[in-house]
């Protein structure tokens, strides 16, 4: 990767981290009274690849009851040129990625978090989706890890669609209930890992993934 997409990633805790995620988990707890199923299937060392259901704007909030490890994601850039929320969200672990930029840029960048050996949360279906089926995966969570070797580890995370629906402006109360899979092993290859591989995983992980989310609900 050039220079200029260098990521400088602190896995540490900030003081202003350990502030707004404590607010987050606080309001968290009094409106959605989350509870999570199998939070020691993420590793607590090493290049994981965190893959949750996507159904509200809300998940990414739920990514902090998931592990004792600080967790990255990406953010659209133009939220890092504003005044106090790009650094707001930095110490959050959000790293800026281009939109309508190709996703080769931010599937890089994915790449580079993995390879400092952190914990990536990738939505698996990209785009959130309704219902309770998992339809076909993009391979990119799938690809990524044979290119790093991280672990991805499926999550189901049940109640976000009530509590936030497509195209609600505010939430509201209800029950969430987060599903934590085993970790799946990367595709490996002696080569080149194949595309058959990868889609191979892929449709491992969409079962894996629709199997945790059933469990949530």
């Amino acid at each position: 990767m050039s220079e200029e997409h260098h990521l400088e990633l602190n896995p540490k805790k900030t003081f202003t981290y350990r502030v707004v995620a404590s607010l987050i988990i606080g309001i968290a707890r009094v409106l959605f009274r989350p509870t999570v199923e199998g939070r020691e299937n993420i590793p607590l060392e090493g290049p994981v690849l965190i893959a949750p259901i996507h159904r509200s704007n809300l998940d990414f909030a739920f990514t902090l009851f998931m592990s004792r490890r600080k967790v990255f994601f990406m953010a659209k850039e133009s939220i890092f040129r504003v005044p106090l929320l790009g650094p707001l969200v930095t110490h959050l672990g959000a790293f800026p990625v281009k939109r309508g930029s190709v996703d080769r840029d931010s599937m890089s960048s994915a790449e580079e978090v993995l390879r400092q050996g952190h914990a990536l949360v990738l939505f698996p279906e990209g785009t959130r989706k309704e219902g309770r089926s998992v339809h076909t995966l993009h391979d990119g969570a799938m690809f990524v890890a044979a290119r790093t070797g991280a672990t991805v580890v499926p999550v189901g995370i049940g109640g976000s669609d009530k509590a936030m629906p497509l195209g609600a402006k505010l939430p509201r109360p209800a029950k969430i209930r987060i599903v934590i899979g085993k970790p799946i092993l990367p595709p490996v290859s002696d080569g080149r890992v194949s595309r058959s591989a990868i889609s191979s995983k892929s449709e491992e992980l969409r079962v894996e993934l629709e199997g945790v989310y059933h469990q949530s609900l």
